[in-house]
């Protein structure tokens, strides 16, 4: 089952595919020579959108939950891709902590960990989750819907070192974004990997400079195939200093949507494109769909209501927003059973391990559709992601549509490399 596209303007990302999987060989090769220089973080997930005349990401989020959507058949991939990335990071691994957020209240996000501990069990590590809230002092047994269970463990930090009560493991996996900090255990842990490192936490982590990055990226990309960048790119561009309570940075904010929105507008009329051109305003640090409105023209950012002030100046862990970015709305054209959706992408290391789309019968095309009433459906296929059929008519066959959003994520998937390494603490400057 793929998703049906609605629109007329839909010519352009089918020719892409067909230019994607013409390239299929030389993109590959470069994907390879990328790796040979820069380390994909541990894993990540990427929200595409597709207009039908362009296919880019919007998000990318490097400690990504939601593993418990992914279909049953893709667990295989995961696990080989697990299996992977700890053979070059840490080969006589033995244990890996598993540190989550602290939705202990939150079963879709418990039956995320419980996949996890499931993949890096059957990647031949024993698996301890480690829990960062306070209020949990004793080893803790939390039931799940599906039937299972999963143990949440209070942390215990060393001199140098951390783990739980008799575990000591060479590694250490965050399923949490640091949005609220860097919790004093994880500090200073140098005898430990910790993945992904602490600057792709939100403390440190800015959307505009991994939009940067695939800037870079895209350019290149681009080139190799023969496309417009614009078509797997979305304008952006950043604005701070932000108060949405006290109504500071109200023109900076409208100058930047009307400076995006022209930029879009000249696309549009170069393609001959016939929607009406949206921008996403968003907090520059943050998840879960918090912090985000869409708007159509400049006007619409200044005097907000209570409501929205209310929505856009905190986010997730009660963290304020004072700087955004201004990025270009795309328009999704996929549905599933009519309801507007949008792909997913699940990578580990270098790898595409599944993916689903979110799906909301109650937004429109040009809507935020991580919002309360999503739901989720697995990429409904059996076949690898590089495993495409060539001879098929663009838009008809999902392997050539999932290769397609697989290499647009993994482009997403080297920017974060670049982004991470321009973030170093440690790196090296010249």
């Amino acid at each position: 089952m793929i998703p049906h596209l609605i629109s007329t303007e839909s010519g352009p990302v089918l020719e892409l595919e067909q230019r994607i999987l013409e390239a299929q060989p030389a993109i590959e090769r470069w994907f390879r020579l990328e790796w040979m220089e820069h380390s994909p973080p541990f894993y990540a997930s990427v929200d595409l959108r597709n207009g039908g005349f362009k296919l880019a990401p919007v998000d990318t989020n490097l400690f990504p939950g939601g593993w418990n959507n992914l279909s049953d058949e893709m667990l295989p991939l995961a696990v080989q891709a697990a299996m992977a990335a700890i053979e070059k990071i840490c080969p006589e691994a033995k244990g890996l902590l598993l540190i989550p957020e602290k939705h202990t209240r939150n079963t879709f996000y418990l039956e995320n960990l419980a996949k996890l501990t499931q993949i890096f069990h059957q990647a031949g590590l024993k698996v301890h989750v480690g829990t960062v809230d306070d209020t949990i002092t004793e080893p803790k047994h939390v039931q799940l819907p599906n039937g299972g269970e999963l143990l949440l463990e209070p942390l215990v930090r060393g001199k140098r070192r951390l783990g739980t009560k008799d575990f000591d493991p060479c590694t250490i996996l965050l399923n949490n974004d640091l949005s609220s900090g860097v919790p004093a255990n994880l500090a200073g842990l140098y005898e430990q990997y910790v993945l992904p490192p602490l600057q792709a936490g939100w403390t440190v982590r800015r959307k505009s400079t991994h939009f940067k990055c695939y800037d870079d990226v895209v350019k290149r990309f681009a080139k190799l195939i023969g496309v417009d960048p614009w078509m797997l790119n979305p304008y952006f561009t950043q604005c701070g200093n932000i108060d949405f309570q006290e109504r500071q940075g109200e023109n900076c904010l409208a100058d930047a949507v009307d400076t995006v929105l022209a930029k879009v507008r000249k696309k549009y009329k170069e393609y001959g494109i016939h929607e009406k051109p949206f921008i996403a305003v968003k907090a520059d640090a943050g998840t879960y769909g918090m912090g985000v409105m869409m708007v159509h023209d400049a006007s619409e950012v200044k005097d907000l209501n209570r409501k929205t002030r209310n929505k856009m100046s905190v986010v997730k862990e009660g963290m304020e927003v004072h700087d955004v970015i201004i990025q270009e709305g795309i328009p999704s054209i996929e549905r599933l059973q009519e309801a507007v959706c949008e792909p997913v992408v699940y990578m580990m290391d270098r790898y595409v391990v599944g993916g689903f789309y979110r799906v909301h019968a109650d937004r429109g095309p040009s809507e935020n559709l991580n919002s309360p009433g999503m739901h989720f459906v697995p990429l409904a296929f059996d076949e690898q992601f590089n495993v495409t059929h060539p001879e098929a008519k663009p838009g008809t066959n999902g392997p050539n549509r999932f290769y397609m959003y697989g290499v647009i994520a993994r482009l997403a998937l080297v920017a974060a490399s670049y982004e991470l390494e321009r973030t170093d603490p440690e790196a090296e400057t010249v």
